[in-house]
This record gives structure tokens, C-alpha cells and sequence, in this order.
């Protein structure tokens, strides 16, 4: 047994650790709210699993004194690391994770709760104590501010005497040790362990047995993907890992590299980053893909480190070899061959590059694909900017010498100087196109995508392309051309928008498959000029749904879950087939290795629902139900009922009876006037009365889904917060709540 305090003093020198194959830190706040408040009541938490063990036995996370035994942290990480950050105020040494999941929690005097600090509610309250600052300051400070209350005085104090006093609570301890005890021994215990939580996946295992024999290993590969991820590329470690894989031994499974000694380790790890960079140079400067966004297909790069591995001097032997790798790249990125069994499509092509090389990998994936590598209009139907089009309409603009609209000037960094930063520009404005009717999917399209500078697509504003494309093209003939836009004006009405995305898609087919050809066939490889990187940055301040996702995600983000990829593509592992373009996207789940995938799709009608949950994801079709659930789970963690701040009793008078009625008129009305039918929104209301429920809407993180949806038809006011700011329901609410309304409809246009 120890006590809190021993192990607190254990990690502060440097005698408990982690072990440096496990991961970093996972819990949310609530969890950690959770946990204080088991402590508190006395509930049990559980004990501990430490594994004994020399220096030399294995790497750790932090630094530790030289010599003597170490006691590495096998189970109980997420614990112990929550009250040392919670008890001394800073993360442990062998921190790895984010520090404001515990950071700012406060306990109350009155009624024993446990919450993490909100301005609104805790601000000026004194019994709001601060737990951090009693474990570090001790019970003085609070003696004197709790003298306002001479008759709670004593309660208050034998309650944060009753918190301070968990220093001496008690943990059991549970040691492996013995020189038989390996780090293959122990990784093995430790999953066993951890089946029901964070079990380490087939890379933290091959890298925890190489970190055994080379201690840096993860460090030096952590250095290498913080440099890649300043140059705006962000990639795992797993994957730097099946690079180097690749390059050590020619296999795709991991198990590979048990017979690869540290020094042969540290070599092939050398020589893939090499590699990488070799490559993220040419896919970068021959075909502009220069940033995450648009950088796909990222698990064909490990088959390129290979090839390049095995090429004389690791570099390409001309230009010509490398357009027929980009060829070879771009396709099997279209098409998701490396969306499946990824370790056996990467297998047959590990042989097929040491056999043939490139050409064989080509022929390789001409098979696969039924012969067929060949762009057609109807590829470019996909909508967002995470579909696998996206980038290639990037791409197009980059290579082909796509001109902005406003100057003239071709989308290259050399010719545009000051204005390099690029922006997504909807040809048709999405105010126009929803208020004719359209839907997101329509809104959204590939084809009603182009690139332009800032500054023209401020001037462009929300104008129809009936009154801007003839401005452009007057101005700079052939300009619209450049950006594969129908050049007949019939085209340009918002009527005929669809007509326009056929158009437009049967332009961009062609473009693609005339650049994908001369890549194959080297013919313009050698007069090829480099491209310089452009940020491009999205321009979605008016978009309601962006909003709502980015509030969305800050608040998970908030609670202490993972933060999501966004306008991500999930594929069918069997077939490679896009099954959906998700909104956020948690691959890991919310808490990274302990929840199934979550996907959040807003275009359900588009997506392969059945598919994605007989896969296994846990899918959510509105941001509603998405931060629903993740509230429901944190109630659950923490053991509490949700509340909502600052509401009270409805009243029954003549005011509230009115806005009974509007609340439902709304509904009514969304419906027939709107063709939009909010269930959930009706469902509230039943649960919880009308103020109740303009309430929760006004204090949620995001918008709800019938303010985005409202938006869309052009009909915020028969939103909650149009009528929270009417005149005559003004004593209903709060200022703060009035202002949280206004602020909500001003924001998107509405007076």
C-alpha cells in the first residue's frame, strides 16, 4: 500500500515513471471530476500495477536518477497523472496529452460538488474553492474568506479538511517484478490488463520492444513529425513507423522488425525520412498538393519510400520515373486502394516494386481497378472539401495554370508575390443557391469549387456569376476557361445551376485525364516547373454549419475528448468505396483507444449509413444528438444530473402562455412554410416546456441543428432566438440570454 502523497513524491523524483510504450493521457474532465468526487465520498478507485525494474530493462518516459529501481506505471496512468496535475498544479514530467483536462477544478462547500471553473456561475462565490490552491496553499487562505459565513463555518472547514486529508488515502500496489520480467513479458501483461481500456495497438508494440534496445527511438520520430507538421503535413507515428517498416525490411506487418537490430533501426528510420521528404518535395512542387487538406492517399507513400529504397542512390532516376510514380500516386489515392486490409494491398506491392518497379505497380493497379484509370464527369459529383476530388480540382488549379478572376494572374506564389494566400470560393454564393432551394449536397459540390485570391473573392462577395463572370472574362479573356467554367451565359442562372455543375464536371474530367496522361507518359516531366506552396484558407465566416461544427468541436475539445479531422472521407476496407464524406471524424473514438470511431455526417441521404455501423462506427447524423450523447456520457462519468445554468421555474402567467404558443407556432409553421420538420425540437418541448427549452438552446456551445437548418431556407425568424429577442417576452429571459440571441441572429444576417 501507498499513500497518495508517497506516489505524488515518488514521481517528483523521478522513481515512478511511465514506461515509454505506453499512451499519453486520454481522460476527459469529466472522468477527472469523476475521480475527485469517488475520492471524496470514499468510493473505491481502484488499484494500482507497477512494473520493478532496472535502468537498463527498459525506456521511460521523463528523466529519472541514474542507477537504483525504478517503478514504471502499467495501470493507473490516468489516475495518478489526473491528481498530480490536480494536487501540485503542473502535469508530471511524463506528461503527454492535454493539460486542460484538468486544469481550473473547483469544489463546492455548500453542496460537495465537484466542477471545473465557469465565470458566469463561480465568479465573486467564495465557496467555489479553488481544489489546486488548497492542496498548495493549505486550509489558511479559506479561514479568513469563510469568516462571511460564521454559521457555516465549521461545516465548511471539516469539509476542505475532509479534501486536503485524501493526501493519505491509500492505493494497493501490485509489482511485477524479476529478471524475467522483459519488456515482452510486461507489454504482453499490460494488454491483458488494459483489454477493457487502452490496449496498445501492433505499432506501440513494435515500437515499445525497439525503444527497449534504442531508448530515443520515439523521441527522434516525434522530432521528424513536428517538422512535418510545421511544413503543414501532419502525420502518425504508426505511419512514420510503416515507412520505416517498409525500408528495414521490405514487410508490411510490424512483427518484421523483431529481427531488426537498434543500429539497422536507426538507419532505416534515417533513409525513409529522406525518402518522405524526397517525395513530399515532388508532390508538393510538380502537383501543388502542399498542404494536409489536400494531401491524400497518405498510406501509398510507404510503397514510394520502397521503391526509392530500392532505386540506386534513393532518389528517382529522372523526371520521367518520377511523373509515373505521381501517376501511379494520384490514382491509387482516387480510387482508395490502400482503404482496406492495408497491410496486404501494401505486401503485394512491396513485391511488385521489387520485382518491376514502377511499371509493374502501375499494370498492378490497372488490374485492380478492372483495367479502368480513367477520370469521368461523374467522379467529380462528390461534395465537400474532404472528398477524394477535392484535392484534384487543387491539383488542376496548381498544374494547369488556372488564372484568379479578379487580377488575371495565374494561382502560382511567384506570380501573385503579396497575395499568395489563396481562398475556397463557391461560384455560385451559398446564400443564392440555398435560398433557390438547393441542398447542402448541391451547395457544396467539387464542381462549385475554384480557387482565388482574397482580395477578389472579397470583391466577388455573395454577387451572382450572371453579374460577375462577365465582369472577368471582359476584362481578362479566357479567364474563366483557365478555371474550367462554362463560358455559355444560359449556364451562369441560378435556374440552371445543375446544368452548370454537368457542365462544369464534364470540363474538369477532361482537364484531369489530359494532366494524368502526360504524367504517365513523361511527356511534359522534364519542362515541368517547380511550384511554390500557397496557403489556402476557407472563407466559411458566413456559414452557419461551419460555425455550428467549430463551436461543436471546441466544446468537445473543451470537455477533454480527442479533437476530430474535419470533411473527412471514410472508406469501405473491402472495396475502397467511399461510403461517406464525414463532417468530424474521431477514428480512435472520442478518447483515444477506448471508444469505437465516431463519425458525424450531416448528409445522410449521400452516405452508406447501414455500411458504416455494421463497420462498427458509431454514426451521428445532427451536432444535436452528437453533443447530446457526449453530455449523456459525462453525466454518467461523473455520476451527476445535467442541469442547465440559470434557469427557473416557468411561470404561468400570460407572458409565458404567448411564448408557450409562439414556441409552437414555429414549429407549425417551419414545417409548412419551410418543408422543415424539427422532431427534435418538438421533443423538447414536450420533455421540457417551452422556456426550459429556448433555454438549453441558448446555453448550448453551438447552434442547434433548426437554427442551421433555418438558415439555410432563409427563414431565421422562426428560430427560438428570433423570437427570445421580441419585445413582449422580454421578462422571460435574462440580458445575458437576450444578448446571446442577438448576438446568434446579427451574425448571420438577420435583424
Amino acid at each position: 500500500m501507498a499513500t497518495l502523497s508517497l506516489l505524488l513524491h515518488q514521481i517528483d523524483n523521478g522513481t515512478v515513471l511511465l514506461p515509454e510504450f505506453q499512451r499519453g493521457y486520454v481522460w476527459n474532465r469529466d472522468q477527472v471530476r469523476g475521480l475527485m468526487r469517488s475520492l471524496y465520498k470514499g468510493y473505491p478507485v481502484g488499484g494500482l500495477l507497477l512494473w520493478e525494474t532496472e535502468p537498463d530493462m527498459a525506456s521511460v518516459r521523463g528523466s529519472s536518477p541514474d542507477g537504483g529501481v525504478r517503478l514504471l506505471l502499467l495501470d493507473g496512468q490516468q489516475r495518478i497523472t489526473s491528481l498530480y496535475e490536480v494536487v501540485r498544479g503542473r502535469p508530471p514530467e511524463f506528461f503527454e496529452g492535454d493539460p486542460a483536462a484538468f486544469t481550473g477544478l473547483r469544489f463546492n462547500v455548500e453542496d460537495e460538488t465537484f466542477e471545473f471553473y465557469g465565470p458566469a456561475k463561480m465568479r465573486d462565490d467564495v465557496r467555489w474553492v479553488d481544489v489546486t490552491r488548497l492542496f498548495t496553499e493549505g486550509l489558511e487562505p479559506f479561514i479568513r474568506e469563510f469568516g462571511r459565513f460564521p454559521e457555516k463555518f465549521a461545516t465548511y472547514l471539516e469539509r476542505l479538511n475532509r479534501l486536503s486529508n485524501l493526501l493519505q488515502r491509500e492505493f494497493h500496489e501490485e509489482k511485477i517484478t524479476g529478471p524475467d520480467k522483459d519488456v515482452d513479458v510486461v507489454v504482453d501483461i499490460f494488454n491483458r490488463v488494459n483489454s477493457g481500456g487502452t490496449a496498445l495497438s501492433k505499432g506501440d508494440l513494435a515500437l515499445a520492444k525497439i525503444c527497449a534496445q534504442w531508448s530515443p527511438a520515439r523521441q527522434v520520430m516525434r522530432d521528424h513529425l513536428e517538422r512535418w507538421r510545421e511544413a503543414g503535413f501532419d502525420f502518425s507515428l504508426d505511419w512514420l513507423l510503416r515507412n520505416t517498416t517498409a525500408v528495414a525490411t521490405g514487410r508490411a506487418v510490424f512483427t518484421a522488425l523483431d529481427s531488426v537490430a537498434d543500429k539497422e533501426f536507426e538507419t532505416a528510420l534515417t533513409k525513409s525520412v529522406g525518402y518522405i521528404g524526397t517525395f513530399l518535395d515532388a508532390v508538393s512542387g510538380r502537383l501543388g498538393l502542399d498542404h494536409e487538406q489536400v494531401l491524400m492517399g497518405r498510406y501509398a507513400i510507404p510503397v514510394v519510400s520502397r521503391l526509392l529504397h530500392l532505386t540506386p542512390g534513393g532518389r528517382f532516376l529522372d523526371a520521367a520515373q518520377r511523373d509515373r510514380v505521381l501517376f501511379w500516386y494520384v490514382h491509387s489515392a482516387l480510387w482508395g486502394r490502400f482503404a482496406g486490409s492495408t497491410e496486404t494491398v501494401l505486401a503485394q506491392d512491396y513485391e511488385v516494386a521489387e520485382r518491376s518497379g514502377i511499371d509493374g505497380l502501375i499494370s498492378t493497379l490497372q488490374r485492380w481497378r478492372g483495367g479502368n484509370l480513367e477520370i469521368r464527369p461523374h467522379d467529380f459529383e462528390a461534395s465537400t472539401r474532404g472528398s477524394r476530388f477535392y484535392p484534384l480540382l487543387y491539383m488542376l488549379t496548381r498544374v494547369k495554370g488556372a488564372r484568379d478572376l479578379g487580377s488575371g494572374l495565374e494561382l502560382r506564389a511567384e506570380m501573385l508575390g503579396k497575395l499568395t494566400t489563396l481562398q475556397v470560393h463557391h461560384i455560385f454564393p451559398k446564400a443564392l443557391l440555398y435560398k433557390a432551394g438547393y441542398d447542402r449536397g448541391d451547395v457544396n459540390a467539387v464542381a462549385n469549387f475554384c480557387f482565388l485570391t482574397q482580395d477578389t473573392n472579397l470583391v466577388i462577395g455573395k454577387r451572382s456569376p450572371e453579374e460577375y463572370f462577365a465582369e472577368a472574362e471582359e476584362r481578362h479573356p479566357g479567364v474563366l476557361a483557365s478555371q474550367w467554367i462554362p463560358t455559355d451565359p444560359e449556364l451562369w442562372r441560378v435556374d440552371r445551376y445543375r446544368d452548370f455543375l454537368v457542365a462544369r464536371r464534364e470540363l474538369l474530367a477532361q482537364a484531369a485525364q489530359s494532366f494524368l496522361s502526360e504524367l504517365r507518359d513523361g511527356a511534359s516531366a522534364a519542362a515541368a516547373v517547380e511550384l511554390q506552396p500557397i496557403t489556402v484558407v476557407a472563407d466559411e465566416q458566413d456559414d452557419v454549419r461551419a460555425a455550428q461544427i467549430k463551436a461543436m468541436v471546441e466544446e468537445i475539445v473543451r470537455l477533454g475528448y480527442a479533437e476530430p479531422t474535419l470533411d473527412s472521407e471514410i472508406a469501405d476496407p473491402a472495396t475502397g468505396r467511399a461510403l461517406a464524406v464525414a463532417e468530424a471524424f474521431w477514428p480512435d473514438g472520442l478518447q483515444l483507444g477506448q471508444d469505437r470511431p465516431v463519425v458525424l455526417e450531416l448528409d445522410p441521404d449521400v452516405a452508406d449509413l447501414p455500411r458504416l455501423e455494421e463497420l462498427g462506427y458509431l454514426v451521428f447524423t445532427s451536432v444535436d444528438a452528437l453533443l447530446g450523447y457526449v453530455n449523456r456520457r459525462n453525466m454518467t462519468v461523473a455520476g451527476e444530473e445535467e442541469t442547465v445554468p440559470g434557469t427557473a421555474p416557468e411561470p404561468a402567467g400570460p407572458v409565458s402562455v404567448a411564448f408557450d404558443q409562439a414556441m409552437r407556432s414555429i414549429y407549425d409553421r417551419a414545417r409548412s412554410e419551410a418543408n422543415y420538420h424539427a422532431t427534435y425540437f418538438l421533443s423538447m418541448l414536450a420533455e421540457h416546456g417551452s422556456l426550459t427549452t429556448a433555454r438549453k438552446l441558448l446555453n448550448a456551445p453551438a447552434v442547434s441543428d433548426g437554427f442551421a437548418a433555418l438558415w439555410e431556407r432563409g427563414r431565421l425568424d422562426l428560430t427560438v432566438e428570433a423570437l427570445v429577442v421580441r419585445p413582449e417576452f422580454a421578462e422571460l429571459f435574462t440580458p445575458a440570454e437576450i444578448e446571446i440571441a442577438q448576438h446568434r441572429l446579427g451574425q448571420f444576417g438577420y435583424s
